[in-house]
């Protein structure tokens, strides 16, 4: 049915809806201004229409609906025109998008397209509340359970890493853990998207017959369908219903280098200055903990360590160097800090065990050793979260300090015993609440830096997420996890996964946090070559950063120039800069588009049933197919247990990586040009320097020129096109790192490449912002094949002084 004919109809299915309910046809259903309202004696069902793309479904057992606010949806049901008729067996709101059906015998809802193919159906009697006794409330634990079809699958949920694309056959226990991320929101391959909105520990389940949401705690079920029709939409539904991203600073695109920890202020800017001298790109650098001194002061916000004697300084000295700075800071503090005294005086803290546990430094740990008395606070409670920011700005912020490395917003939680969960925090009891920890913390230091100032962006890096959270500026990454090759690969469908629940930035420990089953660290060749890997793949993440412990992780630990290591490690932090022009085009198309960065292939090719569940490749952008090596080739090692030991570098046969190349496009490879058609798997040579890159045929990707740091600006701007269909692309570019976008201080650039004509066409600059160049250079680069950006055979390059005005270049002549 088309929206014209919708709409005519509506007027006659509403005037027959009041007859039918006049003459008594129904008295156990009511319309509303949204939806309707069914009761059946057992429970009340509503159906509530926030878009016509998106519908809330509650269900409570009582005549009164109980008070609920919700901590991740933001945005308020909207009027939306629907079309409401009943027949013997069912109930049948209808909106210019999507069908919702309530069957009257046995109350179950189901979702239809406008064709009538039916999306999803709850299961005949599939809601039940089991009474539960939460720390004296009497409440419920909840159960939903829906059936899917046989050949459907289902992504999100967050971060899992299990090593699985599809959520199908599996039961997962959500919980906020490090390296375990919640997010309760299923992604189908239909098209569409399911919310489960609930904060409490809870069991997803799937099998042949049943698909469920448990959840410990709820007064109500509560879950939102949104139709998107594909995984794009889908993801926009997700936004608009939980928050929009923001932009985040333009260096945040560049390369981080990060360990645990820089001792001292002096060994913190000795690193940028040792980047520089290298002449190796960097733009952040990140200071870890114990910048506050010992446990007791853990997390202090202030500089209580001696060899942190200027703090300001040291940000001084790391911004003149053209570089950027964030620091830990954590969810808990230290009984002798000045946030611990007044949080507990206000009762705004939570007993139970968090990191550290002891309060002298070391491990492991024995009963003897003296406790911490660290506590985790109420991030629930605004005003404890107006507390956090106070001292966080007094003592951090107002030093010029960049941004923030949100550690442990999970938050640790060691020892876990039931007790643990009747902790009352201001929402309730924390077992009611527990998952929206991350949401609740990061979203205050997010909300208190956006009112202090509109001058720097909110840039946020968050060990854990929750739903809404990509409204906060910040970018999660996956925890502590281990070096290891299983590992390596299993980040990759953890990282799609969690972008799929609408949460688009995600980035990873490059080189794995704990080194154990690497004996000697960076001594160990076999660690080379896995640091390697790891750093080619953060290269194709939203964030590009170095990080762990045990060993130095910096590029000159892995030698000098001229080898192996080193030359890889350079090679891609310099690709990753020459992308900038690509990835910060691309993250403005995720924050006005609802699009997103990492994308699996489910996304663009959900017509190749071969790409639903492939878990090691990737999209990064609309653009480039990424297909990270994760297993050793180069060093071989005998093992010993997990051990890597005994490594010896063997580089005489080059080894090669399987890539499947979607169906329906033509690919290029990215550095020798070669042109495959899609729909196959091939064999690609890949020596340590090399990961698989294809560029889909319909392509045009800028790329910028060699620079030390994002905002660097030095040379003409490529403009590669990839032939065989017609191509756009939208260069974007701002101030860098201020909400000057917000009000239109912008600009973009259309590219279209004409594939019939032969014809590129370079719209109308639009938009302008403080330092803009008046005009730009591009070198236009036509991809033939084998010549790709390594082939040194590039057979022509136009030039063109572009003012801002629309040109056209014409390849032909």
């Amino acid at each position: 049915m088309n929206n014209v004919s919708f709409i005519q109809n509506i007027k006659y299915v509403i005037i027959l809806t009041a007859v039918m309910m006049s003459a008594g046809c129904t008295n156990n259903w009511k319309q509303t201004e949204l939806g309707i309202t069914w009761n059946d004696e057992r429970r009340v069902t509503e159906l509530i229409f926030f878009s016509s793309k998106i519908v809330r479904v509650a269900k409570y057992p009582s005549s009164q609906p109980p008070e609920k606010k919700s901590l991740s949806v933001i945005k308020a049901a909207e009027k939306v025109e629907l079309m409401i008729s009943e027949s013997a067996e069912e109930i049948t709101i209808q909106s210019a998008h999507l069908e919702a059906r309530l069957n009257k015998k046995t109350g179950e809802v189901a979702f239809y397209n406008l064709d009538g193919s039916l999306l999803l159906t709850e299961q005949n009697d599939g809601a039940s509340f089991t009474s539960f006794d939460d720390a004296g409330k009497d409440t419920y634990t909840i159960r939903q359970t829906f059936s899917l079809d046989k050949d459907e699958a289902v992504y999100g949920l967050g971060q899992y890493m299990d090593g699985k694309m599809s959520k199908r056959n599996q039961e997962i226990f959500m919980r906020q853990d490090n390296k375990e991320t919640v997010v309760p929101m299923l992604h189908s391959s239909k098209g569409y998207g399911l919310f489960w909105d609930n904060y409490s520990p809870t069991t997803y389940f799937d099998d042949s017959t049943q698909t469920y949401f448990e959840s410990q705690v709820g007064d109500l079920i509560d879950y939102y369908f949104m139709y998107g029709e594909s995984a794009d939409g889908v993801i926009q539904q997700m936004r608009e219903l939980t928050g929009q991203v923001p932009m985040f600073p333009k260096w945040t695109y560049g390369y981080w280098q990060s360990k645990e920890r820089y001792k001292s202020q002096d060994e913190t800017v000795g690193i940028v200055k040792k980047y520089r001298e290298l002449g190796v790109p960097l733009d952040g650098i990140i200071q870890d903990w114990q910048y506050w001194g010992d446990n007791k002061h853990w997390n202090a916000m202030e500089f209580l360590n001696p060899a942190f004697p200027d703090p300001k300084k040291m940000i001084d000295d790391i911004h003149n160097l053209n570089a950027h700075i964030i620091i830990s800071c954590w969810a808990s503090f230290g009984p002798e800090t000045k946030p611990f005294g007044e949080l507990e005086e206000k009762g705004m803290l939570m007993d139970f065990t968090t990191w550290p546990e002891i309060a002298e430094d070391k491990w492991p740990i024995t009963p003897e050793d003296e406790r911490s008395g660290v506590q985790v606070y109420d991030a629930y409670h605004p005003q404890a979260r107006e507390i956090y920011w106070n001292y966080l700005n007094e003592g951090i912020f107002s030093l010029g300090m960049d941004g923030w490395w949100l550690d442990s917003t999970e938050p640790d939680h060691l020892n876990i015993a039931e007790e643990d969960f009747d902790n009352q925090t201001f929402l309730g009891s924390f077992r009611s609440v527990r998952n929206a920890f991350p949401l609740m913390t990061v979203g205050g230091v997010s909300d208190h830096q956006r009112l202090t100032t509109n001058d720097k962006r909110v840039f946020i890096l968050t060990r854990s997420a929750f739903a809404g959270q990509q409204r906060y500026g910040a970018n999660s990454w996956s925890g502590d996890v281990i070096t290891d090759w299983d590992v390596l690969r299993k980040q990759i469908s953890a990282g799609l996964n969690f972008s799929l629940t609408g949460i688009p930035y995600w980035n990873s420990d490059i080189g794995g946090f704990f080194v154990w089953r690497f004996p000697g660290g960076v001594s160990n060749k076999a660690f080379h070559e896995i640091y390697v890997r790891w750093l080619q793949f953060g290269a194709f993440c939203p964030m590009m950063r170095s990080h762990g412990t045990n060993t130095p992780r910096e590029i000159w630990q892995f030698g000098e120039k001229g080898s192996w290591a080193y030359d890889a490690i350079e090679k891609y932090i310099n690709l990753r800069y020459r992308l900038i022009p690509y990835i910060y085009s691309t993250s403005w198309d995720v924050t006005t588009n609802g699009s997103s960065m990492m994308r699996a292939l489910m996304m663009d090719f959900a017509k190749d049933k071969s790409a639903l569940d492939v878990d090691n490749q990737y999209m990064f952008g609309e653009s480039i197919l990424v297909t990270p090596v994760t297993e050793p080739m180069y060093v071989s090692y005998q093992k010993e247990g997990d051990n890597y030991i005994d490594a010896i570098e063997k580089f005489g046969n080059t080894k090669s990586t399987q890539v499947y190349l979607p169906k329906g496009n033509e690919w290029f490879d990215f550095w020798s040009g070669e042109q495959h058609s899609g729909g196959q798997t091939i064999e690609r040579e890949t020596p340590i320097d090399i990961i698989p890159l294809y560029v889909k045929a319909g392509s045009i990707i800028p790329i910028g020129p060699k620079v030390q740091y994002t905002d660097e600006k030095t040379g003409s701007l490529e403009i590669w096109i990839y032939p065989g269909s017609d191509a756009e692309f939208v260069l974007y570019d701002d101030e860098g790192d201020n909400y000057s976008y917000e009000n239109g201080k912008y600009a973009t650039i259309v590219f279209h490449w004409n594939e019939a004509m032969k014809t590129l066409e370079i719209g109308d600059r639009t938009g302008l912002f403080e330092g803009m160049d008046s005009s730009l250079m591009f070198d236009v680069i036509l991809v033939k094949d084998g010549q790709g950006f390594a082939s040194g055979q590039i057979a022509e390059m136009k030039k063109v002084n572009y003012s801002g005005k629309e040109l056209v270049i014409n390849w032909e002549k």
